[in-house]
């Protein structure tokens, strides 16, 4: 079987509108396994590339570059009978309470009334981690904003994703010790919520470098710096090889 990271998007909010929000779907055997967040402009990189909605999404934390498109999702999937309720949500059981109030707490989803906007989705709420399509997902915190308000994602042996995060070398430590490729948050220039690439260099190891692929960056003209460094960078719509999972 092989299996692919599919990046949606690769900016940060500022440059959503051209990068792409920061998004990505795992791929096996060209069949879309998992979204990771749904930003208005993820959810319709995935319809393009995918003719179909996705079917099961996981939550790194609720910014709207992250969370916006899933008031078009509720409405694509609700009035669908054959996808309402079978939808999974996987979300850190931490943030549900701040998803609820993010998108899912304006009164009345319906001018018509009678529905609420879980109705259209499996909430599914998760701690340490999660089964998906055969799938272990570890979930682990990571360091955005407020504690417990954020987090990363690991397919033991393949892929880590590290959602929006400055430099956690303590969860790598313990979530991408199997080899597996790292997408990682880092800018050009780091800020208190975000990672830049003077913080990479200084908290990690060259080994561990050497498996990070950087997004979440400013411009285009970011990301020809961050490689003239050395570094490996993503591009919305790439497609890049990951190892089968062996968890």
């Amino acid at each position: 079987m092989s299996w692919h990271l599919h990046l949606l998007g690769v900016g940060n909010a500022g440059a959503a509108p051209v990068l792409g929000s920061a998004s990505a779907v795992i791929v096996a055997n060209e069949i879309p396994q998992l979204m990771i967040d749904c930003g208005q402009e993820a959810l319709t990189a995935f319809t393009d590339a995918y003719g179909e909605l996705p079917q099961a999404l996981f939550i790194t934390h609720v910014h709207m570059d992250h969370v916006a498109g899933l008031e078009r999702l509720f409405y694509a999937t609700y009035f669908d009978a054959a996808r309402k309720g079978r939808v999974r949500l996987y979300v850190p059981a931490a943030i549900v309470v701040h998803l609820q109030a993010r998108v899912a707490d304006y009164p009345g989803v319906l001018a018509e009334g009678g529905a609420n906007f879980w109705d259209a989705f499996q909430l599914v709420p998760v701690t340490r981690g999660f089964w998906h399509a055969g799938q272990h997902y570890e979930v682990f915190p990571v360091r955005h904003h407020l504690p417990e308000t954020a987090y990363g994602l690991r397919l033991r042996g393949s892929v880590v994703w590290t959602g929006d995060t400055r430099p956690i070398p303590e969860m790598l430590a313990a979530f991408a010790d199997a080899g597996e490729l790292i997408a990682h948050d880092c800018a050009l220039h780091g800020n208190p919520s975000h990672s830049g690439i003077d913080d990479l260099e200084r908290e990690y190891s060259a080994e561990l470098l050497s498996r990070c692929l950087l997004y979440h960056y400013a411009s285009a003209a970011d990301g020809e710096a961050l490689e003239r460094r050395g570094h490996r960078v993503g591009r919305a719509g790439e497609k890049v090889s990951i190892a089968a999972p062996n968890g």
